[in-house]
């Protein structure tokens, strides 16, 4: 997966160009795939000057709740250990030899919580967008196209034929069409998404279905969000 985890727009792409009706409407019902499977698993790679970062886990899009183990690449294992996150809050779990695989239930002490930077910070960055790839309605299909999603070209993600797109300009920031895009199955199933983020030369990437989804358990103590 790595050789390919950066490729530009997907292999045979003749992109960019307006979606169709049909791929609009794969690409509104993609978040909404995501929100009725309840959790998907993810591998998010975070971009950094310093070394990136992995996080390997899972999200549950119905409850809005992230967790998995992060390691390092390039870098030391200062940041290495198991997290877990909500919208507004993260809770990190330090570990000298973190696991390839975060443990079915989070331990049940040694938790330090602080909040989720919504700026200047790659890694919450990366971890609020995975949360917002879920959402209990499918998007507006007439709207994407007014607002600038493309159709890129066709791909492969471990094994499935996908579509590439790039999604609209967010409601926020006008003229930001192109900094998010999908690969997209021809069912609307997510399989790779990827997000230019702030100053990083790098973009974010997140990949689902890695490994098998293990759901969510909040962290003792922590009531589950809604």
């Amino acid at each position: 997966m790595t050789a390919v985890l950066l490729a530009g727009h997907g292999s045979g792409s003749s992109g960019p160009r307006a979606l169709t009706s049909e791929e609009a409407n794969r690409l509104a019902i993609t978040r909404f795939r995501n929100f009725q499977a309840h959790g998907r698993a993810v591998t998010i790679t975070v971009p950094g000057t310093a070394g990136g970062l992995t996080v390997t886990g899972s999200v549950d899009y119905q409850r809005k709740l992230g967790y998995g183990v992060v390691h390092g690449t390039g870098r030391d294992t200062s940041s290495d250990g198991l997290i877990e996150w909500t919208a507004t809050s993260v809770f990190v779990h330090p570990m000298g030899n973190a696991p390839a695989h975060a443990p079915a239930s989070p331990p049940r002490s040694a938790w330090y919580a602080r909040p989720l930077q919504l700026s200047g910070s790659a890694l919450d960055s990366s971890l609020a967008i995975a949360l917002g790839l879920g959402s209990d309605r499918p998007d507006n299909a007439e709207l994407l196209p007014q607002n600038g999603a493309a159709w890129w070209g066709r791909d492969r993600v471990d094994g499935h034929r996908v579509e590439v797109m790039t999604g609209p300009s967010s409601r926020d920031r006008s003229g930001t069409a192109g900094n998010v895009r999908y690969w997209v199955g021809s069912d609307g199933t997510m399989y790779r998404v990827r997000v230019s983020v702030g100053s990083q030369s790098q973009p974010v990437v997140i990949d689902f279905d890695t490994q098998k989804y293990v759901p969510v358990k909040p962290v003792p103590g922590v009531p589950p969000t809604r």
